[in-house]
């Protein structure tokens, strides 16, 4: 995983290597396998690393990493997969010193020759990366297309007593003496209704993340945090309807297949042992099939079970498991288990976040750490390929409320809306067995009023942010707040599309 922290402007009177020192302990389960510093207290910089290292596992990988020429230096988090291919190139171009193997020192040497911006649209991978330029005495920060590596940044503190703090996580920048960065309370609105605090807030004023597939350059003597994107969504969305497959059905299997499989066989590159999460969806089954595929040896599977039938998928992960032939471990999770994760959740995350996955998740990251080093997962599976159940039902439910007019459809939301949601449950509890549904289920009144919600939609959008909202709205649950606008509230950061299905799933991405 790897971690990396650092700050430019003053390091408080302390001695800066034992302060990026203790910047990176606070990310050290980030990076357990090494640790390393690098400062130079002329120009105010300090870069701090821990390191989990996957590929070259010697001094050689070692960070933060100086440049060839020297000239910059780097602290890296990520996997570059195509990182054999951008050496042959750059082989081609001029002749590189490779000191090792690592895709760290791969990226920095292609940054050094063709530059930060073409380097990265030639890297096919996940990262967040802080480059400085020893000559030019400028910071870039960086972050991967789709954001799957953090890092969050901020200027604390004003004039020539100004630092700007970066980091993996928000621990690391709390470490530094000059963060004094209170709640967000607008952010928290947004958590209320999302079950977390999207790019670029963070739950600190003055603190954000990068926004993915975005680099930030900044100076002691230009400050500005104007990201500039590199690469963004919605131009892949409209070369895909501009240049739609033309082949036949079998063509785009076979297509699908041969992208697949040279995507999965690239992160299975690793000198650390490998395996995968296994849940016995399409996603995960698909994943350890194309892995198995290319494996010279049973790839190593995990999953977590619970004795609650309507929550195990561990039994449909061991049929797979077994129809592939892989060397599986599972952990059937009591209900103390998991609620002995809840106490360490605050120290997992840095800012509030409550995906209803992440203590499972935690359970088997956990479980499959005592085998291997790297796990692949299904994530975005869902995204990717229109997997998640709202798709079907958004697109029907639009369906039937566009026949209404919107006056009807607003007088009957406010009559639902005018009865308390305890009123309503306790109007239906004679009879709820014979609902339809999700009516059947405890809680009438509570679904009546998100249904009450969602009939006041204006347009498929407005659809699609209902049903991806926890709590609306959310501004009303946090005292002063005012919820900023975020890729799923403002049009003007949305791909365009006229098919809503297909909307939704670039929203989600």
């Amino acid at each position: 995983m790897c971690g990396l922290t650092g700050y430019l402007g003053s390091a408080a009177g302390q001695d800066p290597t034992q302060l990026l020192m203790r910047m990176g302990n606070t990310i050290i389960s980030r990076g357990p396998d090494s640790s390393g510093v690098w400062s130079d207290v002329d120009a105010g910089i300090g870069l701090s690393h821990r390191r989990l290292a996957i590929v070259d596992l010697t001094e050689a990988g070692h960070q933060p990493m100086l440049s060839a020429s020297g000239r910059y230096v780097f602290a890296f988090n990520g996997e570059i997969y195509n990182h054999t291919k951008l050496r042959a190139e750059l082989d081609r171009e001029v002749a590189t010193p490779w000191r090792g193997h690592s895709d760290t020192e791969t990226l920095l040497a292609c940054m050094e020759a063709w530059g930060v911006g073409k380097a990265l649209e030639r890297a096919v991978g996940m990262f967040a990366f802080a480059l400085w330029d020893r000559q030019l005495r400028t910071l870039t920060l960086g972050r991967d297309r789709l954001g799957e590596k953090p890092l969050y940044y901020g200027w604390q503190g004003a004039g020539d007593n100004a630092v700007f703090l970066f980091g993996s996580e928000l621990k690391a920048l709390k470490a530094h003496p000059a963060f004094r960065a209170p709640v967000d309370r607008n952010a928290l609105a947004l958590m209320m209704r999302h079950n977390a605090i999207a790019a670029p807030y963070s739950i600190y004023e003055g603190i954000c993340k990068l926004t993915p597939g975005s680099t930030l350059t900044v100076s002691m003597q230009a400050r500005t945090t104007v990201p500039q994107r590199f690469w963004d969504v919605r131009d892949v969305v409209a070369d895909g309807l501009a240049n739609p497959f033309q082949g036949s059905e079998g063509d785009a299997v076979n297509a699908l297949e041969k992208l697949l499989m040279e995507s999965v066989g690239q992160q299975m590159l690793a000198d650390v042992p490998l395996g995968a999460f296994l849940s016995g969806g399409v996603d995960s089954s698909a994943i350890v099939a194309m892995m198995q595929a290319q494996a010279s040896r049973p790839v190593r599977t995990f999953t977590i079970g619970f004795d609650e039938a309507a929550y195990n998928e561990a039994v449909h992960a061991k049929a797979v498991a077994r129809h592939l032939g892989t060397d599986h471990t599972e952990l059937y999770v009591s209900p103390q288990q998991a609620l002995d994760v809840i106490p360490r959740l605050p120290a997992l995350y840095c800012e509030p976040f409550s995906d209803s996955s992440q203590i499972p998740t935690f359970l088997v990251s956990q479980l499959a750490r005592q085998q291997v080093t790297v796990s692949l997962s299904g994530d975005a599976g869902d995204e990717l390929f229109g997997g998640y159940t709202r798709y079907l039902i958004g697109q029907r439910m639009w369906g039937k409320l566009s026949r209404l007019p919107a006056p009807v459809r607003g007088a009957m939301a406010k009559l639902i809306l005018a009865v308390p949601p305890a009123a309503w449950s306790t109007m239906f509890r004679p009879v709820r067995g014979l609902l339809p549904g999700a009516l059947s289920q405890g809680h009438v009144g509570d679904k009546l009023h998100k249904g009450a919600a969602v009939l006041g939609a204006q347009t498929p959008v407005e659809l699609y942010q209902m049903l991806v909202s926890h709590w609306t709205p959310a501004d009303n649950l946090v005292l002063g707040a005012t919820e900023p606008p975020t890729v799923l509230s403002d049009r003007s950061q949305q791909a365009h599309t006229d098919n809503f299905v297909h909307q939704m799933m670039a929203l989600d991405l």
